[in-house]
């Protein structure tokens, strides 16, 4: 696959100016939703931070009217302040004003407009009038990813409950359009094959989101969405993509958008709550859980490439046999000597550093988060015969992957 140069990722003069309105190309944002967006300063500086670090210049966010109901006030202020805590560290925004992944289909109803809807997007979009940081209001987030939508019971009823939600979605693009001439709108489609039935006539910016598990149905959503935004001449993003439970890799998601020469938002920053298992790039303390997901975001793929790839060889300089005659000298320590715990701490690390570091051990189960915790323990209080156990654990694994006898 074609890559951008890594240089070009990390230039700063590619951030979108405070208040730029509709740009031409968006092909240099390279953005992550953000669920933490309404922490206190400090967890959202530090976080965003983490971000930074990898040339993150944007986030996506979504806001949620039935939290806004409980306190307009403060909710207003506290995404507010999001936006003025992110534009100052040079990162912008695309807030999500309705979420179909959560649907009320209460909201759908034109009485619902008129009486509570409206009026909550006129006082979200006029209090945020003249804001720096604000890239693109996305409309609503997946319109079609609800029961809703999915669970119907004849034909007839899903095709009204679809045309229900796609003049939810039209009635709201017109609204925000009206009250904010400054800045662009979206519609994050689930689908690209939802594109023009969703609002692609009225948005400034073509979006759409792509978890599929094969490169060759991620290529053809791209083939599907460039199309669209070649019909109505919009410049086009993937503004939410990567999922690890879904087939769909971050190297694979981010790769296409590189290829396509298309801004991208990953889901998402950080690893936690319900998604934790199959999405995210750092833990809260700023570690990663995969160095793959992190080049994938800078451009940078594996080889794939048969013909050009060296394979580690751990035991190039008989290394590999070093470590395992030192495995075999704390294995016959005496447990209930002092200090025989760390010796075999020390071999098992030993051992641990070329397996993980000659890719022989899976990333998700890393011998050396072991070593750590029993390091962390007081020696009277380890278990000495689970760590002999592991350092023999690890001295089979390295014989059988080097293929030693």
């Amino acid at each position: 696959m074609k890559r951008l140069a890594l240089a070009g990722l990390l230039l700063t003069a590619l951030l979108l100016p405070a208040r730029a309105g509709l740009l031409k190309d968006y092909s240099h944002i390279r953005g992550n939703h953000y669920f933490g967006w309404s922490q206190d300063e400090a967890t959202i500086r530090r976080e965003l931070g983490y971000g930074k670090q990898i040339g993150m210049n944007s986030t996506r966010i979504c806001l949620y009217y039935r939290r806004y109901k409980q306190d307009p006030e403060k909710y207003l202020e506290t995404f507010r302040n999001y936006v003025r805590i992110a534009n100052s560290m040079g990162i912008s925004v695309m807030p999500i004003i309705w979420d179909g992944c959560s649907l009320d289909p209460a909201i759908l109803k034109p009485e619902f407009w008129k009486t509570e809807g409206d009026a909550y997007v006129r006082r979200l979009v006029e209090f945020m009038k003249g804001e720096d940081g604000i890239i693109c209001w996305d409309v609503m987030n997946e319109p079609t990813c609800n029961a809703y939508h999915d669970k119907c019971d004849s034909e007839e009823e899903h095709l009204a409950h679809r045309a229900e939600i796609f003049r939810f979605v039209r009635h709201y693009c017109e609204l925000v359009k009206q009250l904010d001439k400054e800045n662009p709108i979206t519609v994050g489609v689930q689908f690209a094959r939802n594109l023009e039935e969703a609002s692609a006539d009225l948005v400034d910016i073509i979006t759409f989101h792509d978890y599929l598990p094969t490169e060759a149905r991620v290529e053809a959503s791209w083939q599907t969405a460039e199309a669209v935004a070649r019909k109505y001449g919009k410049p086009l993003m993937n503004s939410e993509t990567g999922c690890t439970g879904r087939g769909n890799p971050y190297e694979l998601a981010l790769g296409k958008c590189y290829e396509h020469h298309a801004g991208f938002y990953a889901f998402e920053l950080m690893i936690h709550g319900h998604f934790g298992p199959i999405h995210g790039f750092f833990y809260p303390d700023g570690t990663i859980r995969d160095p793959g997901i992190i080049t994938a975001f800078l451009g940078i793929s594996r080889n794939r490439n048969l013909p050009t790839m060296i394979k580690e060889n751990a035991n190039m300089e008989h290394y590999v046999e070093k470590a395992l005659a030192e495995a075999r000298d704390a294995l016959a320590l005496d447990l209930a000597r002092p200090g025989t715990t760390d010796a075999l701490l020390e071999a098992a690390e030993y051992c641990a550093n070329l397996l993980e570091g000659n890719q022989l051990v899976p990333l998700w189960d890393l011998p050396t988060a072991h070593i750590k915790a029993w390091r962390a323990q007081k020696e009277s209080e380890r278990d000495g015969w689970a760590i002999r156990n592991f350092l023999y654990d690890l001295t089979a694994q390295l014989k059988e992957k080097c293929q030693l006898i």
